[in-house]
C-alpha cells in the first residue's frame, strides 16, 4: 500500500537519526574520531537526502551530479586519510558507492515514484558486476559490525565493572558508534539493493 515512499521515510529518518548521532560523536574524542565522526555524518545525511520520497522532492539531474561531485571529494579525502587509519578505507567505499548511486540516478531521469534511491536505480539498473560487488562487501561489512555488538563475557571476575557512560556523555559511547556504522551498512546495502 504506502511501499516505496513509506520504505523511504523509514530510511531517510534512520539515516538522518544516524547522521546526527554522528555530529553529536564528532564534538569528543581525538582529532581522528573527530574526523570519522564528521566522514560519517555526511555519510549519514546524503543517504538521508537520497532517500526522500520523490513525491515530495524530485531534484533535477544536476542535483546528482552536485551529490556525485560532493561525495567523490569525500572518497578523494577518505583516500588521502586511509594513511592514517584502515577505517578510512570503509569511508572511501562508501563515499564511491554514494557516487556511484548518484550517477545512475542522474542517467535515469529521476523517477517520479518512490523513493530517489530504490525507484530511481531500479529503472536505471547500475552495472550489475559492480552492484554485486558492492553488495557482497556491505553485506559482510554488516555481518561483521552486527557480530561485533554481541557482548563478549569479561575473562577475569576483577577486572572491574562497566558503570554506564562515561563523564563525555552519549558522544563516547564505542558500542553506539559501532550501531551507527552498523545502520549505516544496512541502509547502503538496502538502497544498492534496488539497482
Amino acid at each position: 500500500m504506502h511501499g516505496p515512499a513509506m520504505s523511504g521515510w523509514l530510511l531517510m529518518a534512520l539515516c538522518a537519526a544516524t547522521g546526527a548521532y554522528c555530529l553529536l560523536r564528532a564534538r569528543a574524542g581525538t582529532g581522528e574520531e573527530r574526523r570519522t565522526a564528521r566522514a560519517e555524518a555526511l555519510m549519514g545525511f546524503g543517504m538521508a537526502a537520497m532517500a526522500v520520497p520523490t513525491a515530495v522532492v524530485a531534484p533535477p539531474a544536476w542535483g546528482w551530479l552536485l551529490y556525485a561531485a560532493l561525495f567523490g571529494v569525500a572518497a578523494l579525502r577518505a583516500l588521502w586519510s586511509s594513511r592514517r587509519s584502515g577505517h578510512h578505507l570503509h569511508h572511501l567505499v562508501g563515499s564511491s558507492a554514494m557516487v556511484y548511486m548518484s550517477v545512475v540516478m542522474a542517467g535515469s531521469g529521476a523517477a517520479a515514484h518512490g523513493s530517489h534511491a530504490s525507484h530511481a536505480m531500479a529503472t536505471a539498473g547500475g552495472v550489475p558486476l559492480l552492484t554485486g560487488l558492492l553488495l557482497v562487501y556491505y553485506a559482510a561489512y554488516v555481518l561483521r559490525s552486527g557480530a561485533r555488538l554481541i557482548p563478549v563475557p569479561a575473562a577475569t571476575a576483577g577486572a572491574g565493572a562497566v558503570t554506564g557512560p562515561s563523564a563525555e556523555g552519549w558522544g563516547a559511547r564505542p558500542e553506539l558508534a559501532l550501531a551507527c556504522r552498523l545502520t549505516m551498512g544496512i541502509a547502503m546495502f538496502a538502497m544498492l539493493l534496488t539497482l
